[in-house]
């Protein structure tokens, strides 16, 4: 960006960390202790815009010099949220849930600095091939999914898993970065300063 600054990204992910490394940016991580449980009543667009804004700006008490970003990613069907999976019996579960059908994929993005923030939601379509019962076991059976939401990685072997998307790609990684560009581009830092990469 046009000035130095210092960017902290506030996700354990490591697939968030590879897409901000990918664009040449120098960051921190550090991880927000933000209960991410559901609201009661809450649709998952508004639970990943909470979260998202609720984990960038814990992390920015800490750092209040700092830009931060904050991101939340879930999968929904038929307004049912599907998060990490608790074991690879619940894993397995949402997979057969999701064999055959589309899919949403919502991810909240939100950057604090300072007093200032700002916030979006995108949102990805996901079809699933049909799948029996041993074909989802032994993606499973992987360790693939064990840590993202849906219990599948579209980036691995999960690839195998998809017959098409409607939307950005990189949403169902975890961080639509045309969405964070664009937020980005809200707080001041246009397209050129964002390709110049970002300094610490």
């Amino acid at each position: 960006m046009a000035c130095p600054m210092r960017l902290i990204l506030a996700s354990g992910s490591p697939r968030r960390r590879e897409l901000l490394a990918a664009l040449g940016w120098n960051f921190q991580v550090v991880v927000s202790q933000v209960d991410e449980s559901p609201l009661p009543g809450e649709s998952p667009e508004d639970m990943v815009l909470r979260l998202s804004l609720a984990k960038a700006r814990d992390v920015a008490l800490r750092a209040p010099d700092a830009l931060v970003i904050g991101a939340d990613t879930v999968v929904e069907l038929d307004g049912q949220i599907f998060g990490k999976p608790n074991g690879r019996d619940e894993g397995l579960r949402m997979l057969m849930a999701l064999q055959g059908r589309t899919h949403r994929v919502h991810t909240g993005v939100s950057l604090v600095l300072g007093d200032r923030s700002v916030s979006g939601v995108e949102t990805t379509r996901v079809l699933f091939r049909p799948l029996s019962a041993e074909d989802a076991a032994c993606y499973i059976n992987t360790g693939e999914g064990d840590d993202k939401a849906g219990s599948y990685a579209i980036q691995g072997k999960g690839a195998m898993l998809v017959e098409s998307i409607e939307g950005c790609y990189f949403n169902v990684v975890g961080l639509p970065v045309l969405r964070l560009s664009r937020l980005l581009e809200e707080m001041g830092f246009s397209l050129s300063d964002q390709l110049g990469g970002v300094s610490l």
